[in-house]
């Protein structure tokens, strides 16, 4: 074991570079859809939720109300994300995907396809599929 400090020993590095290599190359794939890489993760959030309060949107993509506020501001802008009170007189705002927001969901998951496709090919399937699996073990601190 290596007791002396590197940058290829440390693990937050390890995974930042990745991220952004990976992030990098969905993005380029999400661009023709006019999305970035958070925009589709956050439809696709909304789409499995139905409809879901703005906390547990947020607890499920692991990011505090003030992020995810900001996030949504250009898919409620766009028309793809509309909040609406829970019920009358209530202050919870339901989250949920217009019609244009069910489109653009669809454009993306083509995009997401493409993108899937391309890093398989340059990881290889079995890697991909334990990467993953190792990446969705780590405790986020969301609710199992």
């Amino acid at each position: 074991m290596t007791t002396q400090s590197s940058i290829t020993t440390c693990n937050c590095f390890a995974i930042r570079q990745a991220a952004r290599f990976v992030s990098q190359l969905y993005e380029r794939h999400y661009a023709r859809a006019g999305i970035t890489a958070a925009q589709f993760s956050l439809l696709v959030a909304i789409a499995e939720a139905g409809k879901a309060g703005m906390a547990e949107i947020a607890e499920a993509m692991v990011m505090d109300r003030t992020t995810l506020v900001r996030a949504l501001k250009p898919l409620e802008r766009d028309g793809y994300v509309v909040s609406e009170p829970e019920g009358k007189g209530s202050r919870k705002l339901l989250l949920t995907l217009s019609a244009s927001g069910q489109h653009k969901l669809s454009e993306g998951v083509e995009c997401w396809k493409a993108a899937q496709a391309e890093y398989v090919e340059l990881v290889g399937a079995e890697r991909a599929d334990t990467l993953r699996d190792m990446l969705l073990a780590i405790p986020t601190g969301k609710a199992a």
